[in-house]
């Protein structure tokens, strides 16, 4: 239950930075954002708040926020159609009623003859069996009501294709960004909890019946050297270590300003099919707030910077498709993180932040990357690109996306399981 709940609330926490350095920037440029969800499918819980409709769904593999233009609008007023008309105390339209208008009888019902709700603001027509041609504006923020639920107008000034380039572009990247922030953010907690790791090979605490133990080492030790070869860092005394198992090395350590040379054996350590070499010792760390601060921001890059070698990897073969995780494998991994502290936990949250960033800045069809992408070649050209043709190509590039995530979800589901 524990592990359920962790993974229900890391998982929210992720997406919701994300969508919501989305939803910030589409409010600051003016856009309509329809809706904001965390996940996908049916709706679990919604509220509606300034404008837009906050969703909670059913599917725990993401979430979006949906901006007016991004997509056909839902309702297109057609000449021919019948609709009801209510007014505000301005005289202007401000709700549209398309089907039961018997449940409107104050509603002025009208045949459409003319309608532009993206720039003039106008609905022009007839009243039944008049033959006076009528027109009325209509208030930016009125109502499509169908089927008795309420949509808002989005005006071209109002949708996603109406802003700059820059304005767009910010949109689209601030998702990927706040990934980043939270990131930065996570770590500089973890510095001040548990203090910033030392660069030095300084040992912090030595685990009971280790061989470390067994050896004499005590928390405060600096290795100076080990077999004769001088150790600078902890990297070098953990690479040292890992490539001599179950062999006995001589190591200087400097204790109280003196050295002492000791002697250890790095014992060899099977778990899960993963075989690790270690000799029970934990990396000292130090408080220091402008060290925590870096902390936060090194690590982020350092991270950052490893995800990108490995997906290097991924794309010239060097990894195959069976070493991706998807929901079911990031589970089954968190499950394993929550048994061994909150502060692990806190780094596997801040190590997929980072990775869900660089992910969605990947220029692929359907991810933010391959839409900054096509807003990018708008620039370059000076003319936008045709929608219809974008949108087949993230319709493609999402259909891809989401048989990528079954065939990982399946290979998940092969490790737990078979």
């Amino acid at each position: 239950m524990t592990t359920v709940i962790a993974f229900i609330l890391m998982f929210g926490l992720l997406v919701f930075v994300h969508e919501w350095g989305h939803l910030i920037f589409a409010k600051r440029a003016g856009m309509l954002a329809r809706e904001f969800a965390i996940g996908f499918g049916p709706k679990i819980f919604s509220f509606m708040k300034n404008e837009t409709l906050y969703t909670i769904r059913l599917l725990p593999i993401g979430g979006y926020v949906r901006v007016a233009g991004e997509d056909p609008e839902i309702i297109e007023l057609k000449p021919g159609h019948h609709v009801g008309l209510e007014f505000n105390e301005s005289g202007k339209v401000n709700r549209i009623i398309v089907n039961n208008k018997s449940k409107h009888p104050q509603a002025r019902v009208i045949e459409v003859e003319h309608a532009d709700l993206d720039h003039r603001l106008v609905i022009e027509g007839y009243e039944v069996d008049e033959d006076e041609k009528l027109g009325f504006e209509v208030d930016p923020k009125a109502l499509f009501v169908m089927d008795e639920k309420e949509t808002q107008i989005a005006p071209f000034n109002r949708q996603f294709a109406s802003k700059s380039v820059p304005q767009r572009a910010m949109q689209l990247f601030a998702g990927p960004l706040m990934n980043f922030v939270l990131a930065v953010v996570l770590f500089f907690i973890l510095g001040l909890i548990q203090g910033v790791p030392v660069e030095e090979a300084k040992m912090g605490d030595i685990v009971e019946n280790s061989p470390a133990e067994a050896a004499g080492f005590q928390a405060g030790d600096e290795v100076v050297s080990i077999e004769g070869e001088s150790v600078a860092s902890w990297e070098e005394f953990t690479t040292i270590i890992r490539d001599h198992p179950d062999e006995q090395l001589s190591v200087v350590v400097l204790r109280d300003g003196a050295e002492q040379s000791l002697s250890v054996t790095p014992e060899s350590v099977e778990a899960q099919d993963v075989t690790t070499v270690r000799i029970g010792v934990e990396r000292a760390f130090e408080e220091s707030f402008l060290k925590t601060t870096q902390y936060g921001f090194t690590q982020t890059y350092e991270w950052g910077q490893l995800i990108l070698v490995n997906l290097g990897k991924l794309v010239t073969g060097q990894f195959s498709l069976d070493m991706l995780s998807g929901p079911v494998g990031i589970y089954d991994t968190t499950d394993r993180i929550v048994q061994t502290g909150f502060t692990n936990f806190m780094m596997w949250t801040a190590i997929l932040s980072v990775n869900l960033g660089i992910i969605n800045l990947l220029p692929l069809p359907a991810l933010d990357g391959g839409r900054l992408l096509f807003v990018g070649l708008e620039g370059i050209r000076g003319k936008p690109i045709d929608p219809q043709k974008e949108g087949i190509v993230h319709f493609i590039g999402f259909a891809l996306l989401m048989l990528l995530m079954l065939v990982v979800t399946w290979n998940d589901i092969q490790r737990l399981f078979l």
